[in-house]
């Protein structure tokens, strides 16, 4: 339905993309905040009734509404509007460039540190200047992108091997196929599960989702695209396909690994292990291309940092370092972030294999969101695009808690007002109260609910 509300909200929001897409740099937190929080304000007036979290009762399906084709070709207006974005808010991009003309000149990314390279003849020859040098924020870190991930740069660096919109453009367009197709992919889902499919509006009009996927080029789209088409073919009962699309969703990111114990519980054991050992061998295939023993080195290597270095935007972990500075005078991120990737790891199966309690809602997505929600909220380092990953998962359950963690995570951005690049802990504290706020409202709400599973 087109309302004169409808066409100004899109007017506005266009512009408000626009300008926050081409005009906002990553320092300018208070210009960035107001009109994130305006386009968020836009967002939530249109899809009201989807923030209000009912679910459906079994054997709904048709009495579902038809998909709102306004607004789901806003959707497709709204990321088409950034495709020329240069990003603003990430300079991850600039690894992506680095490693794809790496590939596409013929050279294994795994094995080579920035540093190492640059002002030599292998960056000579592939392209790798000064100027993209200066952009990485981790020159002296080897990459710890997945192999598919690595592919798609590589296409960007054969694609546009000296330009560096072009490259950003080549990047762009496959995040762009992937969000749109996952959109179709939750549409189609919600009506086999008896759900309304405008639901997925959710996704598709979040401005998180749409600033830090499409505009700011981070691959969470793809792999998003890919474990909701692995749950699609799943429930067509095509669990080998299901497989494939899964390994390649881990080929794009490892974070699908932490699906598999629940895929194990709800397929069985027999046919649950299997599922799990094909995506395993699946995936191992993806790295016969660059494999050696310095490959899994310098993988292990960065992945360790991640763990036991990185810090950034996090809730419980800081909770724990304050308490290391209390106890012990320093900071104690080695230890507590291999602690905390063992909670990690012992929560993930505990979420898969024990028995919830009755609720109204469907059982799976609810263990899907609540083992994503205590995986970021146990991480040392939390950066807002990773947060889509649960706005996704959201639009299965009757929880809104997400939604309200991707319009706050944007304080975190305060950090970057400064070059050292110093996290405001008030802001932090705002954002990870109101979320678990919300949440936990939600979840006493539902268990006073008495719709049937």
């Amino acid at each position: 339905m087109i309302t004169p509300f409808r066409i100004g909200w899109l007017g506005l929001s266009l512009a408000l993309f626009t300008l926050l897409g081409y005009g906002v740099l990553r320092p300018q937190f208070p210009l960035l905040i107001t009109l994130y929080g305006l386009v968020f304000w836009g967002y939530t007036r249109v899809t009201d009734s989807l923030w209000r979290g009912t679910v459906s009762k079994p054997g709904e399906l048709s009495k579902q509404p038809e998909p709102d084709r306004f607004l789901f070709a806003t959707a497709l207006l709204f990321r088409l509007s950034l495709v020329a974005v240069l990003p603003n808010l990430s300079d991850d991009y600039a690894r992506f460039i680095w490693d794809g003309r790496l590939l596409a000149h013929g050279y294994n990314p795994y094995l080579y540190l920035p540093t190492q390279v640059i002002n030599t003849p292998v960056a000579s020859i592939a392209g790798l200047t000064d100027s993209l040098f200066h952009r990485l924020n981790s020159p002296r870190y080897f990459t710890v992108y997945p192999p598919l991930n690595q592919a798609l740069f590589g296409l960007a660096g054969w694609l546009s091997p000296t330009s560096l919109i072009g490259a950003v453009i080549s990047l762009r367009v496959p995040i762009l196929l992937a969000d749109m197709s996952s959109i179709v992919l939750l549409s189609k889902l919600l009506r086999h599960f008896g759900k309304n499919p405008n639901y997925s509006l959710l996704y598709a009009l979040n401005p998180l989702v749409i600033l830090e996927l499409t505009g700011n080029l981070h691959f969470e789209a793809i792999m998003i695209f890919f474990v909701l088409l692995s749950v699609w073919l799943l429930v067509q009962n095509h669990w080998i396909g299901s497989s494939a699309a899964l390994a390649s969703g881990i080929g794009m990111k490892l974070l699908p690994l932490i699906f598999l114990p629940l895929l194990i519980r709800y397929l069985g054991w027999k046919r649950g292990l299997v599922y799990a050992g094909l995506t395993g061998i699946l995936v191992g295939l993806q790295f016969v291309p660059f494999i050696s023993i310095e490959l899994l080195k310098n993988i292990f290597s960065s992945l360790n940092l991640y763990f036991q270095s990185f810090e950034f935007n996090a809730s419980v972990y800081y909770l724990i370092r304050a308490a290391g500075y209390w106890l012990l005078g320093f900071n104690i991120i080695a230890g507590a972030g291999f602690m905390l990737f063992v909670v990690i790891g012992v929560c993930v199966l505990v979420i898969a294999f024990r028995t919830m309690p009755r609720l109204p809602a469907p059982v799976v997505p609810m263990k899907v969101l609540l083992t994503l929600t205590l995986y970021w909220l146990l991480s040392t380092t939390v950066h807002p695009w990773y947060i889509t990953s649960l706005v996704a998962a959201s639009v299965f359950t009757p929880f809104r808690y997400p939604l309200v963690w991707s319009g706050v995570v944007v304080l975190s951005y305060s950090a970057y007002q400064t070059t050292a690049y110093t996290e405001n802990l008030w802001f932090t504290g705002l954002e990870y109260s109101l979320v678990l706020g919300m949440g936990v409202y939600e979840w006493y709400r539902l268990k006073n609910q008495s719709l049937p599973v």
